[in-house]
């Protein structure tokens, strides 16, 4: 997305709580990738408009999605996996901070082991933000988890605008892009998925459940 039109969507967010601010501050600070506002706003719509009684999220960084998603509808409950050690104590903090270590549970480990544990359990909402070389893993794990009429979200799926120029993509970077790219061809092609993807932040792909 163009970088003036960005900045735009952002100047035109609502101011947010304090503690909202402190997060992507720490997130800053400590170099965590977190979604981007005006992505995360997105996100957030899509939960008061849906609903949803179970999250999953896979990728709890520091916990800030976690608690936006939790803010933008009271009544959920979430579950959130986290495989670094560092970051994963950090939610653990920021969620007790905030009152929600009771309404949002935090699981350490990989999230392809853990999403297999969860077998019998459904979500209503999939949240993806983890390792974008697994995405499609992902997916395929978090599809018999879906309730029906569910969706799953994936963030960063332009990243950085390099799908739609691969050859002008910088080497280190090749490989990723490669395989964002034939993940999006797998969500649009997907016969038991209907799939947005839309230009805001990094790129966030909606597929709803048919």
């Amino acid at each position: 997305m163009d970088k003036q039109i960005g900045d735009y969507l952002i100047q035109t967010l609502p101011k947010q709580q304090d503690w909202v601010i402190e997060l992507e501050e720490q997130a800053a600070i400590d170099r965590v990738p977190i979604m981007d506002k005006a992505g995360m706003h997105l996100v957030m719509q899509l939960i008061r408009i849906t609903k949803p009684k179970r999250i999953l999220e896979i990728g709890t960084a520091i916990g800030y999605s976690a608690l936006r998603m939790k803010g933008a509808y009271p009544d959920t409950t979430i579950v959130t996996i986290e495989k670094d050690e560092n970051r994963f104590q950090q939610a653990i903090n920021n969620i007790r901070q905030q009152n929600k270590n009771g309404e949002i549970d935090v699981i350490h480990g990989d999230a392809l082991e853990e999403m297999t544990r969860l077998t019998g359990k459904t979500f209503n909402l999939i949240f993806i933000d983890a390792a974008k070389g697994q995405y499609k893993r992902f997916f395929e794990l978090a599809v018999p988890l879906l309730a029906d009429n569910g969706i799953i979200i994936t963030d960063n799926v332009l990243f950085r605008g390099h799908v739609a120029n691969p050859e002008e993509t910088p080497k280190r970077y090749k490989n990723m892009v490669e395989k964002i790219r034939d993940y999006n061809q797998y969500l649009n092609e997907h016969p038991l998925f209907h799939t947005s993807i839309i230009p805001i932040g990094d790129g966030v792909a909606v597929s709803y459940k048919k």
